[in-house]
């Protein structure tokens, strides 16, 4: 099975088009996870928040910065939280990879064939020959960077270019780029009028991935609105520590599904 055809059977059964991002931040996590478990309480906490809204997403996203800082034992509790996911949920690993071919190729394997994942982040700023190796992988999915919710992405992404912004390029070429159709973009939701551009350069059938909403501020219903294709569908939208931290206390997992749902219910109105 495809990537997209993986998102569009998990969105359509639970009825959602929310992604919830793994950004389990030991220091964020409640202390008293940290005191029972040490740094292995990411493991736990991951465990206990896809168990509770396991059927209110269309995907999870870990973030591999907040494991890589935890080192062996980070990566480790990385491989597990894939394990724990259930098979037919896609994993999109957030890791924002971008070098030259053959490191891009290495990158490649390990993100795809050692944690199978379902889909990969990947920064195009070199260009084909650096996206090109996730590519081969036809039935993952490969997000590329195109206008990204931090507040300094205008610096260089709304740089103008020939004409028009170099966003609008970089949407173009992902969209001449995907041959396979396995290709999908990044953009945030602190720019809901890029989403709109980037939705009519793409057209109906590539995924948006879209963070910002939430710790971001992102207005929801107007990057809903604006990333959706014509079916009210193909918008992934992340959200990460408005989920995930919703509680410090014990009833932490219970207060994640809660803000899951109300942010499912939010998105399914913008979209219809």
């Amino acid at each position: 099975m495809s990537f997209i055809d993986k998102l569009r059977d998990a969105a359509r059964r639970n009825d959602s088009w929310l992604c919830i991002g793994l950004d389990s931040e030991l220091a964020k996590l409640p202390p008293f996870l940290r005191e029972r478990y040490g740094p292995y309480a990411v493991l736990e906490f991951n465990r206990a928040i896809v168990a509770a809204t396991a059927d209110l997403v269309c995907a999870y996203k870990p973030n591999l910065a907040f494991y890589e800082m935890l080192g062996p034992a980070g990566l480790e509790m990385l491989y597990k939280t894939r394990e724990l996911i259930p098979k037919e949920i896609p994993v999109i690993g957030d890791a924002k990879r971008g070098d030259i071919e053959n490191t891009a190729r290495a990158y490649a394997h390990a993100l795809f064939e050692h944690y199978r994942f379902d889909a990969v982040t990947v920064n195009p700023w070199m260009g084909f020959d650096s996206v090109a190796p996730f590519l081969e992988y036809s039935e993952k999915g490969t997000f590329l960077l195109v206008r990204t919710s931090n507040p300094s992405a205008r610096e260089i992404q709304d740089l103008d270019c020939a004409g028009k912004p170099l966003y609008q390029h970089l949407a173009e070429k992902a969209r001449a780029w995907n041959t396979k159709g396995n290709i999908g973009v990044v953009v945030g939701a602190t720019a809901p009028d890029e989403l709109a551009v980037v939705r009519r350069i793409l057209g109906d059938e590539m995924p948006i991935l879209v963070p910002g909403i939430g710790a971001q501020a992102g207005d929801l219903e107007r990057a809903v609105k604006n990333s959706v294709n014509s079916q009210g569908e193909l918008a992934i939208i992340n959200v990460s520590r408005g989920v995930l931290f919703a509680s410090q206390s014990e009833d932490f997992a219970q207060a994640a599904r809660e803000s899951a749902m109300r942010l499912r219910d939010a998105i399914n109105r913008a979209r219809r």
